[in-house]
């Protein structure tokens, strides 16, 4: 690795805004490398997206609900000193996710379990169409290699300089990787396989990047490795226990975190390098240097002045933020087998669904495909004894003007009779007919909601989607070009969305405070054994995984 003369050495007095996983994480890694961390967080709790909320014996995750990419929370983990399997107690899920089709009559639809592992996936593709499961072998191993590419060669790069790019074993898989570049996932995927489910299984995470499958780069089959031919995990105790492990390692560290605190202002010195923050409250924090992991179109628009923002408004009217969200959280009386873990529901006319959500005459689908999550399939400990948790997640454009949600159906009008709709359509289509009068707990929140509590530019869910144009060197980066000591994390620049890409961000701060220019991840420390129950695992690093 490289450490020019411009890393920085010492100790620094470091402000990190924001609470969420990016933010928690950078504090502890930067806490960890030596540094006096301040992490500010606007809101009453930590979490920011990964957020909780709790009503009458519920405990609902309101944020992510996938826990992928194991070995990077891993490498994350081992770089602390710990591991994913000391710190959390992972539940591997089978199936890893139900599907169902829209119903063809009055019925409820049929319902499909997909079973990660090679063996299991390809017998599922092959029982559905002839040959699909050879096929499916083949889109694996390719999905594979485009994983293992992106880890070592991509989501780890700061860009800072072009090193990662000329690396000579890149140079030489252009030719494959070209066509990932220039076809979108769902060409690829309509070129190999013919069963309308088939398709949308293959599809559909393109939606964890904030876009559709007509609209990403094919080179995000690479998605279709985690889900079929890798894992999918439950963090027991939900996501917020994934936030306390690492809000908790930071703090053993020395991080200092103060919540309910909203940042005004970076303030910078006359050379025109941050010097701190001021708070809402007036109160100025100094700092060496800060790192904004708050959304970015906060951060340049609001944070700073017109003559510092390397992002101004001008450049984001050419950008396309992920989709918005209507959230739906229940508590509902009694059992619901008709419910995996996760359940995603896909409607027939998908293009139509998508285009409802992203074109030009944007509005919230009806039917929508829609995913639910119903952890207490899982866990005992996120609804009362004989109830269900129910977390409702309806892709829809991202425009706060379509409002707010509320509790107990005192959302915006618009809001609840969506709510409302997806209700009814979980409850059609999976044979669950009386899930409505069953409903204990309800809250809905909307993209209004993601605009006003956590800053998200245009209510977005997630972030910056993940086009071609807005991906890996295209994205942005981790400084800004305009204030020196001024670095970025967080699911609105490098390298991406999503609890991983979050995690990853964070190390790609530190990468950028040594002055490391290198494409892959930061050496792990040599773990002692006995020490994290039963062993770091060496993750990246080493190519193996704990979970």
């Amino acid at each position: 690795m490289s450490r020019p003369s411009s890393a920085v050495t010492g100790s620094q007095r470091v402000v990190v805004i924001g609470g969420g996983i990016a933010g928690l994480a950078t504090a502890a890694l930067l806490a960890e490398e030596g540094h006096s961390v301040v992490v500010v967080e606007a809101r009453g709790e930590t979490g920011g997206r990964a957020g909780s909320w709790e009503h009458d014996g519920f405990r609902f995750d309101t944020g992510p609900s996938w826990y992928l990419m194991p070995e990077v929370f891993d490498h994350f983990f081992a770089l602390l000193g710990t591991s994913a399997a000391a710190e959390l107690d992972l539940v591997p899920l089978s199936p890893a996710y139900r599907v169902y089709g829209e119903p063809e009559g009055t019925g409820p639809a049929e319902a499909v379990d997909v079973v990660s592992g090679r063996a299991e996936a390809t017998a599922l593709f092959e029982s559905r169409e002839a040959g699909a499961g050879d096929r499916l072998a083949d889109y694996l191993d390719s999905a594979g290699d485009a994983y293992d590419l992106s880890v070592t060669k991509f989501l780890y790069d700061t860009y800072a300089s072009s090193e990662g790019l000329r690396d000579p074993d890149l140079l030489r898989r252009l030719p494959t990787l070209a066509p990932l570049l220039t076809r979108s996932l769902v060409r690829h995927i309509e070129s190999r396989f013919d069963d309308p489910i088939l398709r949308q299984i293959l599809g559909y995470p393109a939606v964890f990047l904030g876009s559709s499958p007509y609209d990403v780069p094919s080179l995000y089959h690479l998605m279709s490795h985690l889900d079929l031919d890798d894992a999918v995990l439950y963090p027991r105790g939900g996501f917020t226990e994934v936030i306390a492990a690492i809000e908790r390692l930071a703090v053993a560290r020395g991080v200092e975190v103060r919540t309910g605190i909203p940042v005004a202002q970076i303030l910078t010195g006359t050379d025109g390098r941050a010097r701190g923050v001021r708070l809402a409250d007036t109160t100025e924090l100094d700092a060496d240097i800060v790192v904004s992991t708050a959304d970015l179109h906060h951060t340049e628009t609001v944070l700073l002045p017109p003559d510092q923002r390397s992002y101004p408004e001008s450049w984001w009217r050419k950008r396309t933020p992920s989709f918005g969200a209507l959230l739906v959280l229940l508590g509902v009386e009694g059992e619901l087998p008709e419910l995996a873990h996760h359940t995603l529901l896909f409607t027939r006319d998908w293009r139509e669904n998508f285009e409802a959500i992203s074109g030009r005459d944007a509005t919230i689908p009806d039917p929508a495909s829609l995913y639910v999550c119903r952890p207490s399939a899982t866990d005992d400990t996120v609804a009362p004894a004989g109830a269900e948790n129910l977390f409702v997640l309806v892709p829809i454009p991202a425009d706060p003007a379509l409002g707010r949600g509320g509790v107990d159906g005192a959302g915006d009008a618009l809001i609840e009779a969506a709510a409302d709709r997806a209700i009814d359509q979980i409850a059609s289509w999976t044979g669950a007919s009386d899930l409505r009068a069953r409903i204990r707990v309800r809250r809905t929140i909307a993209p209004g909601d993601f605009a006003a509590d956590l800053g998200a530019w245009r209510g977005n869910a997630l972030g910056l989607a993940h086009t071609l144009g807005q991906s890996a060197l295209f994205r942005p980066g981790n400084a800004s070009k305009k204030v020196s000591g001024l670095l970025y994390a967080g699911g609105s620049v490098l390298p991406g969305i999503g609890l991983p890409m979050c995690l990853i961000s964070a190390e790609l701060v530190v990468k950028r405070l040594r002055g490391d220019t290198s494409a892959g991840p930061i050496a792990e420390p040599i773990a002692d054994e006995a020490a994290i129950d039963g062993g770091a695992d060496a993750g990246i690093a080493t190519g193996t995984t704990t979970a």
